[in-house]
């Protein structure tokens, strides 16, 4: 048990909860034996969902929680008044000790409030950004902050640069990574009053890679590896991402499908077509984790079935053997 990640999974959270969410703990541990889990949610619905599958009984526990925080409840008062539910007592698996990780499909806000609150920041960390992987014709790149801090300042975007290159590096392995700040054009004198105030101190950092600002069309072709930007510009790129990946796959088979003859020739090309769009799927990078905590917390779309649950809990496992906290806190402090 000493190499295993401990990973509470938030069973009713999402539109797909609990099946989709049991579905994909279940193939996390029958695919990793570095991963345990504990499912979080009342225990009723969730041992119904369990009792379908074959795997490893001593790798998943069930934790009950009474209460569910919904989506139009509001994130702050849910967390304090709803200490029942499932979100709160798997956030406090990770303040306990118990678990190493968090991962939920549920309320963006009620998770995002909750891991300040119960996990608690890193010291030095100003605020917490959500950083998802988005692929691109050279891989994948960070794109940092997409969804926790929509009125950031300019010394979070410098923290969240500095927080992205160490999850760049450490995690997915891509050595000294191309900082970028998004922009409307490529020169130092463009943009808001943010990018403006962020530009000459992404600049003046000696402890990443700051090549200048990136963008928007310049984003899928991986021009850099950290994406830096504050909440509203984040999920707005994230989702445009998806939506014209969607968009795009549906045409692209329309287009195949159109006459006698392009239907042969879609068979020829299906494999190397299946592997390129596979590239391009975003539910293959599991969710988006919320860097700067004590503990690691990882958010996806409430929509999410069980692959990207899935691969949510195993990408845990890597954030762990990185030590990636330890080294956000090192970094921060060296700046203190």
């Amino acid at each position: 048990m000493q190499n295993t990640v401990r990973v509470a999974v938030d069973a009713m959270g999402g539109d797909n909860a609990p099946l989709e969410i049991v579905k994909g703990a279940v193939e996390a541990v029958n695919e990793s034996t570095n991963i345990f889990v504990y499912l979080v949610g009342k225990k009723p619905d969730i041992d119904a969902e369990l009792g379908k599958y074959t795997f490893d009984t001593t790798r998943i526990e069930v934790v009950h929680a009474e209460e569910v925080i919904t989506n139009n409840e509001a994130p702050v008062l849910a967390i304090r008044r709803k200490k029942e539910s499932s979100i709160v007592v798997a956030l406090n698996l990770i303040k306990s000790g118990k678990a190493d990780a968090f991962v939920s499909a549920g309320s963006t806000g009620a998770v995002l409030v909750g891991a300040q609150l119960i996990a608690g920041r890193i010291k030095g960390v100003e605020r917490p950004p959500l950083a998802p992987l988005i692929p691109t014709v050279n891989g994948v790149s960070l794109l940092i902050d997409c969804g926790a801090n929509v009125d950031a300042r300019a010394s979070h975007l410098v923290q969240f640069a500095k927080m992205g290159s160490i999850y760049m590096e450490n995690v997915v392995g891509i050595k000294n990574p191309r900082v970028a700040i998004v922009n409307i054009g490529a020169e130092e004198e463009k943009g808001n009053a943010l990018v403006k105030e962020t530009f000459p101190l992404l600049k003046s950092c000696t402890d990443i890679n700051f090549i200048g600002s990136i963008e928007a069309r310049e984003i899928p072709s991986g021009a850099a590896d950290v994406i830096v930007c504050e909440a509203f510009v984040g999920n707005v790129i994230l989702k445009l991402y998806e939506g014209l990946s969607s968009a795009l796959v549906k045409k692209i088979k329309a287009g195949l499908t159109s006459t006698p003859i392009s239907t042969i020739g879609a068979a020829l090309v299906k494999p190397a077509l299946k592997k390129t769009l596979k590239d391009f799927d975003l539910t293959g990078y599991g969710g988006a984790p919320m860097l700067g905590l004590n503990g690691l917390v990882v958010k996806t779309h409430g929509s999410s079935h069980s692959i990207e649950i899935k691969n949510s809990i195993l990408q845990c496992i890597t954030f762990k053997k990185a030590n990636i906290k330890e080294k956000i806190e090192q970094n921060l402090q060296v700046v203190e």
